[in-house]
């Protein structure tokens, strides 16, 4: 295209553009836009209202909370990325882990636990009150490590299991975590968990009151007329702290271990790299990012319920990893943002659209499951490496599909002749 359009003598100016920017280093170069987007995402709360309301098909783009909502489950699939893109671990309980940050943040950041008094850089918060309130922004790494822990006690007895096997184990897990925080009410006469009524209200995060009068941070964000903004950008920091993270783990030493594992488990053992303490690892630290995610949205929803928890997220998760591309960092992270907004209102939107311009009238978000189904089962025909496939997997599809693999060996020495047989 940039050929053609240079023939007709339309890229001519923009030749000394196009000569500097490739003169500048590759670093920049991927930076630069890199950092153009997280800047155009900071500002979203601001710009947000004065975008149009009536595109076609989605018709408004996403409030400043659901867009908490998107940034949440999106870092929820990058965590999982880890376990199934990169150590290619098929994990269909990772509600688990969210479920486990989410009842971390219940029992840390609240006054569930009356019989106690414990104050810990809590805001917002009368030092008075019975609990344990420790501040939110420790409560999300205390989150994230008891999740690895549990993400390892539950990896030991598992991961010795390949395939359809651990899948089916993770799934049990999965399964197990939600129903013992529903009746996890009454253990020997003490409440863990508040059954099915939940833990509320959770501490919301925020700076203090000395912050907040010689620095201007805000001192509590459910406390500030701009609660749902402070809510979104520090949903955007840890989410650019999650993609960090799993940036720089994919090049070193324990990524290229995980992607050996990925690739030929029993090569990868003979090479000398240790199976089950690699995909421990594995386990461990996408179960962190998995419960720091749940105890954040514990925080913005004010509390942690039952409800919250069904196995439907895990899938849903694994949709947004095969949609963006297993293993590919930025694929998964363009695939969470699509099925989280299409999940939190995207299908309304086009359900009320639809009904608007054409004479059917059916509720689109009704069949939502059918619908995220459909998706990937289109991907897997047409894209089977994602949206943004990693180069690797990509090259290995690509190179897999160059020959017809369903040809006989027989008929194929036939064609070759018989002296390139014999050879």
């Amino acid at each position: 295209m940039r050929e053609r359009l240079r023939r007709f003598g339309r890229l001519e100016p923009l030749d000394p553009l196009f000569s500097g920017w490739r003169r500048l280093p590759h670093n920049v170069r991927g930076g630069l836009p890199l950092l153009a987007l997280v800047a155009l995402a900071a500002t979203y709360p601001y710009y947000v209202s004065s975008l149009p309301t009536d595109v076609p098909l989605i018709l408004a783009f996403p409030d400043v909370g659901s867009a908490v909502t998107i940034l949440v489950f999106v870092v929820m699939a990058v965590g999982l990325n880890v376990v199934v893109g990169y150590a290619g671990l098929l994990d269909l309980g990772y509600v688990a882990f969210y479920a486990i940050g989410a009842y971390t943040a219940g029992w840390f950041a609240s006054g569930h636990f009356e019989q106690v008094r414990f104050h810990l850089g809590s805001v917002g918060i009368s030092r008075e009150a019975q609990g344990i309130h420790i501040s939110v922004w420790l409560v999300l790494l205390i989150a994230g490590i008891i999740t690895a822990i549990g993400g390892i006690l539950i990896g030991l007895p598992t991961l010795r299991l390949r395939g359809d096997y651990l899948a089916i184990v993770t799934l049990g897990f999965g399964e197990i975590i939600p129903q013992f925080v529903r009746n996890a009410d009454s253990l020997k006469g003490f409440d863990l968990t508040h059954g099915t009524f939940g833990i509320s209200p959770i501490d919301s995060p925020g700076f203090g009151e000395g912050l907040n009068e010689s620095v201007g941070l805000p001192a509590s964000f459910a406390q500030s007329f701009e609660r749902e903004r402070l809510f979104f950008w520090a949903a955007l920091v840890v989410l650019l702290i999650t993609v960090f993270c799993c940036y720089r783990l994919r090049d070193s030493r324990l990524g290229r271990a995980w992607i050996a594992i990925r690739e030929d488990e029993t090569a990868a053992g003979a090479m000398g790299i240790p199976l089950m303490r690699t995909k421990t690892w594995a386990y461990a630290i996408g179960a962190f990012f998995g419960g720091v995610a749940g105890a954040y949205v514990a925080s913005f929803n004010s509390g942690a319920f039952p409800s919250q928890f069904h196995f439907n997220i895990s899938i849903f998760l694994l949709c947004m990893v095969i949609l963006g591309g297993m293993g590919s960092l930025w694929g998964v992270v363009i695939g969470g943002a699509i099925l989280s907004w299409l999940n939190v209102e995207g299908l309304a939107n086009i359900g009320a659209w639809v009904n608007a311009h054409t004479p059917l009238d059916v509720e689109v978000a009704k069949y939502q499951f059918g619908i995220y189904g459909t998706i990937i089962v289109l991907m897997m025909l047409f894209r089977p490496v994602g949206l943004i496939p990693e180069r690797r997997h990509k090259r290995e599809l690509e190179e897999g599909t160059r020959e017809p693999i369903d040809e006989p060996l027989y008929d194929a020495r036939e064609q070759e002749g018989p002296e390139e047989a014999k050879a």
